[in-house]
């Protein structure tokens, strides 16, 4: 992706299928994404949760009005905005503020278990949005994926003979739900639009809020804060917002959708690597039991949704 002279072509056009070569982009996109919770923990070291989930809009935001003048993709229709209204505040704004509040009450490998679950939630808002009915085999995926989640979730309260969710836990919740309905949306609409410019024109819509609303949760004592957290920023703002969905996108587009989908299987395990590499975050049996679970439950109800 050095040569500037082939980039927009690459991601402009449909390029002939590459198997192999989709599956490598896929891979990065998928480790690139694997980051943001670990990296956004970080970011909370320095940094208010507002001003790091509203500056990386802000900033992939204005990068987007760069990105879009240069390759120029197909323009939205105004019957698009609704939907793209919908995954600037479910993608854009709600997962990263909803899932940083979370990281406040909790360490990212536990949220990173919760996050698991984006593939099922934006399946089931896929076929609502699309008037569809779930057949039976998705519903019991989905529900024995919530189930492991939930009982991972409740067991510190169970040991102490109570049954309530943390505040981190109902977050997170909260967080897959706006994310998968946002994922489903913008799957509809990268149908005319593509893939990769969904993001960066809900970015731009969403800008005139995110930047001022940035700009006024700006650190008053920014010179106090850490450079990691700074460099946290960063990373979610380039990697997260933006190069992450340039590098999965053009590995749909390589390798097929059914193929290089699949690698978002690995995304838990390679977050908690990262977790623990960057944080020291213990990833012990329990934890790797339920992603276990949760991973296998997300591959069945895949196959499930293929084969209806």
């Amino acid at each position: 992706m050095t040569d500037t002279t082939v980039v927009p072509t690459a991601l402009t056009t449909a390029p002939a299928r590459q198997p192999a070569a989709g599956l490598i982009y896929g891979l990065i996109g998928v480790i690139i994404f694997s980051g943001s919770l670990p990296v956004t923990k970080i970011g909370l070291t320095g940094l208010d949760a507002n001003f790091l989930s509203l500056a990386r809009a802000a900033l992939a935001g204005i990068i987007s009005v760069g990105l879009l003048a240069l390759l120029r993709p197909r323009r939205p229709r105004v019957r698009d905005l609704p939907g793209l209204t919908v995954v600037a505040g479910g993608a854009v704004v709600g997962f990263p503020l909803l899932s940083a509040l979370a990281l406040h009450w909790m360490p990212s490998t536990h949220a990173i278990v919760f996050s698991g679950l984006l593939p099922i939630s934006t399946a089931v808002f896929g076929a609502l949005r699309g008037g569809d009915r779930p057949r039976a085999p998705f519903c019991l995926y989905s529900c024995a994926g919530a189930s492991a989640i939930a009982a991972y979730a409740l067991a510190p309260a169970l040991s102490q003979g109570g049954v309530w969710l943390a505040p981190g836990d109902g977050l997170m919740i909260l967080a897959v739900a706006v994310c998968g309905l946002a994922y489903a949306e913008g799957t509809r609409l990268s149908r005319h639009l593509g893939g990769w410019p969904v993001i960066c024109w809900a970015l731009v819509l969403s800008l005139p809020v995110t930047a001022s609303l940035a700009w006024a949760t700006f650190p008053v004592n920014w010179q106090a804060v850490p450079l990691s957290a700074w460099a946290a920023l960063g990373y979610v703002t380039l990697f997260s917002m933006l190069i992450g969905f340039l590098f999965w996108y053009h590995g749909l587009s390589l390798g097929g959708t059914a193929a290089v989908g699949q690698l978002q299987l690995l995304q838990p395990f390679c977050s908690f690597g990262l977790a623990a590499l960057l944080l020291g975050e213990p990833v012990g049996p329990a934890l790797l039991g339920t992603a276990l679970v949760v991973v296998l439950c997300v591959a069945g109800a895949r196959r499930a949704v293929h084969r209806g």
